[in-house]
């Protein structure tokens, strides 16, 4: 009798020591997501500076950006344009940001880092040590210019007119430009990412 009651305490015992575990990785797994949310969040918002100001950083395009950037049919630009692309890669049916890879953190990527041309700063594991628990990479984004959107271009490249329907035929918004751009954040692990889109018009 005594090792039945014995028997069954310890599987119990094991049965709690379970669940527990089960519900710690669920609580790091929901942290670690969070975390690439509010990466890709700071990224949109970091966008936003960029394209539209108020930028003060010593390496702001933001004013550059407004006078008109020349945006390569072939897919993004590179150095003071890095970052900025057109709406699809030429000989793809995808929308480039669907083909850039946003965990390439090379002078040359199609992406920009969060900081880059607004000066701001996004503590990261690779950049700083002993801060707890930091994304593994520092957010990144994309920018389409998806000015020309009109209904010959929906469907696989996803860009539609519907993107200018709020702005009434005539005025300085329906003639200014559009972009759209896509945001990615990081979790504690490369893999672990979330990514945010919005559209922006300056």
């Amino acid at each position: 009798m005594v090792l039945t009651i014995l028997m069954i305490v310890s599987l119990l015992g094991v049965a709690s020591m379970q669940i527990s575990m089960m519900g710690e990785r669920g609580a790091r797994n929901d942290r670690d997501l969070h975390l690439a949310w509010q990466g890709a969040e700071s990224a949109l918002a970091d966008a936003a500076l960029d394209l539209m100001g108020p930028n003060d950083a010593a390496s702001s395009r933001t004013a550059a950006i407004r006078s008109g950037p020349l945006i390569p049919e072939s897919g993004c630009a590179a150095g003071a344009w890095q970052g900025l692309c057109s709406p699809a890669t030429a000989g793809t049916a995808k929308p480039t940001w669907l083909m850039v890879d946003f965990t390439d953190t090379s002078p040359w990527a199609p992406t920009v880092a969060l900081g880059a041309f607004t000066g701001r700063a996004f503590p990261h594991a690779g950049e700083h040590a002993g801060l707890g628990v930091q994304p593994a990479l520092a957010p990144r984004y994309v920018i389409e210019d998806v000015s020309s959107a009109d209904a010959s271009s929906a469907g696989a490249r996803m860009v539609t007119a519907n993107y200018k329907s709020a702005a009434p035929a005539g005025t300085l918004a329906a003639t200014g430009r559009l972009y759209r751009v896509t945001a990615m954040g990081f979790g504690p692990r490369g893999d672990i990412q979330a990514v945010m889109q919005a559209v922006f018009r300056n």
